[in-house]
C-alpha cells in the first residue's frame, strides 16, 4: 500500500473566519498537477473529513484517490467541523438568523482553492461535492472557470418536488439546527427497503462515523442525547431557492467537464434532481450521468461504496490522459 502524507492547515477566508483544511498525498510525490489534484467539500449536516477521510474498513475516500498518485484536499465550511464557528452559533439558536448561506461558504472555497494552486504552483484542480456540496462547487467552477480542470456533481440537489428530509422542527430558522445520532440514523436509512437496511452499511460503519462527526462539536456532549450543531444556512436557501422553483446557479455556464453521480435510493436528493440538472450541462463537455445500485445520499460510507469510488475515479483518470 502507497505510504501517504497527512497534513493539517487553515486557510483565512474573511476577517475572523479560518477554515480547516486536510491535505493526503503519497509520500514520495515530488511533482503536483492540476488533473491528480482534488477538492472535496461536504454536504448540509455534517464535516468533509468524517466523511471523505474516515477510514471504514481501512481506508477512506481521499486515501483511495491518493493511493493513486492524487493530491487530495478537503474543507470544513465555516460553521463545520474544525473551521471557525460564527459567534451566532454560541448563542440560542433563535437569537440570530442562518449561518453559512452559500455565497459565505462559496468564499471559504475559494480562499482554500486560490491557497492550493499557489501552494502547488498550478492553474486549476478537480472539485468534488457532495449534497449542498455540489451547489458550492458549481458555483465556484462557475466564478473561476480558468481555475476547473473537472467538476464531480455526488448527490446534487436542484429544484425541490418532495419534501426535505432535513429536521427543522418547522417555524421560522434560527441560526443553526442540531442533530442527534437517531435522527441521523432515520435520514440516511430514509428510502432504503426495509429488507436491505441490515446489509446496506457493514457492522461498526455508522458507529464510526458518528463517533467522529460527533467529537467535532464541543458542544454535542452538552445535550440529551449528544447532538450536533449544524449552520441552518442551508435550509434558508433550499426554502428561498429550491422548493420555490429558483434555481442558484445555471449549469449552461459550466464549462468543465462535469460528472453527475447519483444512489437509486437517495432521499435527501432524489435521482430526479440529479436526471434535471443533466441536460442542462449544454457547455460542458464529456459529461457524464451515472445511476448507481443500492446506494442512499451517504452511499461513501455503505457498502457498496466501492462503484461510487470506482465511477469517480474513472472519471478523474481520465482528464489525466488514462
Amino acid at each position: 500500500m502507497t505510504d501517504l502524507i497527512t497534513e493539517e492547515m487553515t486557510v483565512p477566508s474573511e476577517p475572523g473566519i479560518d477554515i480547516y483544511v486536510r491535505n493526503k498525498r503519497p509520500a514520495d510525490m515530488t511533482a503536483f498537477r492540476p488533473e491528480r489534484t482534488v477538492l472535496f467539500v461536504h454536504g448540509s449536516t455534517y464535516p468533509a473529513h468524517t466523511g471523505f477521510d474516515l477510514p471504514l474498513g481501512g481506508q477512506s475516500w481521499m486515501e483511495s484517490i491518493a493511493s493513486r498518485g492524487y493530491d487530495t484536499y478537503c474543507l470544513d465550511v465555516r460553521g463545520y467541523g474544525c473551521s471557525t464557528r460564527p459567534k451566532a452559533m454560541a448563542e440560542p439558536a433563535a437569537n440570530n438568523p442562518p449561518v453559512a448561506r452559500t455565497p459565505d461558504a462559496v468564499r471559504d472555497i475559494t480562499a482554500v482553492l486560490n491557497m492550493i494552486l499557489k501552494r502547488r504552483n498550478i492553474a486549476r484542480l478537480n472539485l468534488l461535492g457532495w449534497s449542498w456540496g455540489c451547489t458550492l462547487m458549481a458555483t465556484t467552477a462557475i466564478q473561476n472557470p480558468d481555475k476547473v480542470a473537472r467538476l464531480m456533481l455526488y448527490a446534487p440537489g436542484w429544484l425541490r418536488t418532495t419534501p426535505s428530509l432535513l429536521n427543522t422542527g418547522g417555524g421560522p430558522l434560527g441560526a443553526y439546527r442540531t442533530v442527534t445520532r437517531e435522527q441521523a440514523k432515520a435520514r440516511w436509512l430514509n428510502g432504503v427497503p426495509a429488507d436491505k437496511q441490515a446489509r446496506l452499511i457493514p457492522p461498526g460503519w455508522i458507529e464510526q462515523w458518528a463517533d467522529a462527526t460527533w467529537a467535532t462539536d464541543p458542544d454535542a456532549a452538552k445535550h440529551n442525547p449528544p447532538a450536533i450543531r449544524a449552520p441552518n444556512g442551508t435550509v434558508q436557501d433550499t426554502q428561498e431557492f429550491w422548493t420555490s422553483g429558483k434555481t442558484m446557479y445555471d449549469p449552461a455556464k459550466i464549462t468543465a467537464p462535469t460528472l453527475i453521480a447519483i444512489g437509486e435510493w437517495d432521499r435527501d436528493t432524489p435521482p430526479y434532481m440529479a436526471q434535471a440538472i443533466f441536460p442542462l450541462l449544454v457547455h460542458s463537455p464529456g459529461k457524464r450521468l451515472v445511476m448507481l445500485a443500492e446506494g442512499t445520499h451517504h452511499m461513501m460510507l455503505e457498502k457498496n461504496r466501492g462503484a461510487l469510488f470506482a465511477a469517480v475515479q474513472a472519471f478523474l483518470d481520465e482528464g489525466d490522459g488514462g
